[in-house]
């Protein structure tokens, strides 16, 4: 398993559009992919879920990422992170 620590930068936090956007990079791997923030889970391809954390501007997320292709989903995600949150 892999994680990456991400303090978001988007002034709105994570809203539904940001939200749609990362729900979709992470459709892209078969890796199981979470987002957390302060003890609560996320199943990060669903906008809704995603969406109930409330994560704000300056607050930061784990993203968990586990399976046969978290090595290449990680790498993306990386750079997803810096560009979009």
């Amino acid at each position: 398993m892999l994680t990456i620590v991400h303090k978001i930068k988007d002034e709105n936090g994570i809203h539904a559009r940001p939200a749609g956007l990362l729900a979709s990079e992470c459709k892209n791997y078969n890796s199981e992919i979470t987002i957390e923030k302060d003890g609560k889970k996320a199943n990060a391809r669903k906008i809704f879920e995603v969406m109930s954390l409330c994560v704000k501007n300056g607050e930061e997320i784990t993203i968990s990422i586990n399976g046969d292709d978290e090595a290449k989903a990680f790498d993306a995600l990386a750079v997803f992170l810096e560009k979009n949150l």
